[in-house]
């Protein structure tokens, strides 16, 4: 897996290696003398500002989901209903909003939605999947945010995002490693299955720094800033992994 990760670091497209040339230099102190993933419980919001808020410095927050509704409704059915019913939803998610479809054939959110009930089930002979969608109806936002609350250590003067980030799908290989271009940090919260993510340090860092690995398990929240850290993500077999989340500032 992790061999893998390492050859698609490597294997930047055209515009990615424009992007790469261009990008800010990272401080490489969100990553010195950093030999593991940083995992907190309990913690306070005054100690995630000193420690993570803005540092870069990623951390794994333990038991963060508790009371979310969404850890017993979100599934493949949910978001199906959610977006078939909801009027104009899928024609937004298509024209105005992000769609990934990582090593699917799907060209839309509509295609995933569109697919045979054993395919989505993963029965064994079907083809494998795992996408991704920023959501940006606000009717769709409106219901999505009634089983989700805002994670309780984030800065109390912080403002998330209007856009949801979700990814769907398992098992094997998510996302190819990467940056992100969206300006703040990020939080995502495992909302079932098991997702192991790879952060590796941009070239600047490597000198001083070390790739991180970290396996994030239903209930828990992950915050970095994909802006600093290239990454990638592993899901594991099991449980459909679900995974929604936001940016901050």
């Amino acid at each position: 897996i992790y061999a893998s990760f390492r050859e698609s670091h490597c294997l930047l497209d055209n515009g990615g290696f424009t992007i790469e040339i261009a990008r800010p230099l990272t401080n490489c102190d969100c990553c010195r003398n950093l030999k593991e993933f940083p995992i907190e419980r309990n913690i306070s919001a005054d100690d995630f500002v000193r420690k993570y808020a803005y540092t870069a410095v990623p951390v794994l927050i333990k038991d963060a989901t508790q009371n979310w509704t969404a850890m017993r409704n979100f599934s493949f059915d949910f978001f199906k209903n959610l977006y078939t019913t909801t009027k104009d939803a899928l024609t937004v998610i298509e024209e105005e909003c992000q769609f990934f479809p990582y090593k699917t054939e799907f060209e839309t959110l509509a295609d995933v939605f569109n697919m045979s009930t054993e395919r989505a089930n993963f029965t064994p002979g079907e083809k494998p999947w795992y996408v991704g969608w920023s959501n940006c109806h606000s009717d769709v936002a409106t219901v999505l945010r009634q089983h989700y609350n805002r994670p309780y250590f984030l800065p109390v003067d912080s403002e998330s995002s209007q856009v949801d980030w979700i990814f769907m799908g398992g098992p094997g290989l998510g996302a190819f490693v990467h940056l992100d271009y969206v300006q703040r940090p990020s939080w995502q919260a495992q909302i079932s299955g098991q997702k192991t993510w790879t952060l590796i340090p941009t070239p600047e860092c490597e000198h001083v720094c070390t790739a991180l690995n970290v396996t994030v398990s239903k209930g828990d929240i992950i915050v970095l800033d994909t802006n600093q850290w290239y990454h990638a993500t592993y899901i594991h077999p099991g449980e459909i992994s679900i995974t929604i989340g936001s940016e901050y500032d």
